[in-house]
């Protein structure tokens, strides 16, 4: 799959292809219907399927400080997209200047001049160029003019969460943000994932016994609740059962958050330094502070116990990144 940033990184023999655009934050299931519809026009046609997505969050952008959290990187995005049989993804800057492009320019500039769109695939709600004033309708209307068509997914194909509301990246912060994983995994069709670099941390948990992997996210990453998961940690080319901690540590008067993976049955690993990812299962309680060191201990021997059962039974962990 080709990996272009920026207009200027398209082949300059780029012909004609099938297009879809949008953040794509977390890649769940109503967006892989999306890529799943256009991939297989553009199989149909005979021509490359390319997403366009932008980096950092137009929301970022048009009103800075409010960038959301992730659910997942640009690097993580492409990974699933070229799961999915997509040719090429496009990460376009997204600046003040390209933010005041009126729509018409929008379509010239990306869809016609540089990728020569045959078919652009998109969800209902799509909205683009300055102040999203450009629709759906007024996609399909400026494809009479530059000979292209409009492919409109009705998103409730993919279904909705428990409460009726369709699956989206707004649904999947929220869940991630209230502990709510196992929910989170039904609208991503995956676990979430958090990654980032292993750095050193108080190396408390080396001294209680269960020595952790102290990550240092990546910046803007969704982080569930604060409590212990089980879940499994992605690093060196192994897929390891952990049980995780999220939240500031209570039990030691912490107050950085933090996240901190535990490798069940694991000795004398060392992961200093290097980049690894956590996916989360299930939640299995809240951050506690207890009376005494004996408790605590025996608690944490009682989560590792629980996450140790909880992953044996499912059917398959997650690939290494």
């Amino acid at each position: 799959m080709q990996r272009w940033r920026g207009l200027a990184d398209i082949p300059e023999n780029w012909g004609r292809s099938v297009v879809t655009i949008g953040s794509y934050d977390g890649v769940h299931r109503g967006h892989q219907l999306i890529i799943d519809r256009a991939v297989a026009h553009a199989r149909e046609l005979g021509v490359p399927a390319v997403v366009v997505t932008f980096d950092p969050h137009p929301r970022e952008v048009i009103r800075p400080g409010s960038h959301p959290p992730l659910l997942a990187p640009h690097h993580r995005r492409a990974d699933l997209m070229e799961g999915l049989g997509v040719d090429a993804v496009l990460v376009l800057p997204f600046t003040a200047e390209f933010s005041k492009l009126p729509p018409a320019e929008f379509v010239v500039k990306v869809l016609v001049d540089r990728l020569h769109a045959r078919t652009v695939v998109e969800g209902p709600t799509f909205r683009f160029g300055h102040r999203a004033a450009g629709d759906v309708a007024l996609l399909t209307e400026l494809g009479r003019s530059y000979d292209y068509d409009v492919m409109v997914v009705d998103l409730h194909e993919c279904g909705e969460a428990g409460g009726g509301e369709p699956f989206s990246s707004t649904l999947t912060r929220r869940l991630v943000t209230e502990g709510d994983v196992t929910g989170a995994a039904e609208v991503l069709g995956r676990p979430h994932r958090v990654e980032g670099v292993v750095v050193r941390g108080a190396r408390r948990g080396r001294e209680l016994g269960y020595p952790t992997a102290n990550i240092e996210t990546v910046p803007y990453t969704a982080i569930p609740a604060d409590g212990v998961y089980a879940g499994w940690l992605n690093a060196a080319d192994e897929v390891m059962p952990a049980a995780v901690s999220v939240g500031t540590n209570p039990q030691f008067a912490g107050v950085d958050r933090t996240v901190e993976a535990y490798a069940i049955d694991r000795e004398g690993l060392d992961l200093y330094g290097q980049h690894v990812s956590v996916d989360f299962l299930a939640y299995l309680r809240g951050q506690e502070t207890f009376p005494s060191l004996d408790a605590f201990l025996a608690q944490m021997a009682e989560d590792v116990r629980r996450c140790r059962s909880l992953l044996a039974a499912t059917p398959a962990a997650p690939a290494a990144p």
